[in-house]
């Protein structure tokens, strides 16, 4: 059973260029991207809540909201 869900047409605009041919659907782009997110390691799988995290620290390190040891050194004189 299919669901409908909001998008901001900019958002939209931005799946589309990562389909990989016309015919590919937005369910298959977003598990794609879903897939991203690791389930686990070695030691044995995540918590949602950490994964949840771990995509939230990616996007925070992108965004240029985390900032590096070096830059930590150089603000504290070390």
């Amino acid at each position: 059973m299919a669901t409908t869900i909001q998008l901001a047409p900019r958002t939209r605009d931005k799946l589309a260029r990562l389909k990989s041919t016309q015919r590919e659907t937005y369910d298959e782009v977003l598990n794609k991207l879903l897939a991203l997110v690791p389930e686990g390691d070695e030691e044995g799988l995540y918590t949602q809540s950490f994964r949840v995290g771990l995509l939230s620290a990616r996007l925070d390190l992108k965004e240029g909201r985390v900032i590096d040891h070096e830059r930590v050194k150089k603000r504290l004189g070390l």
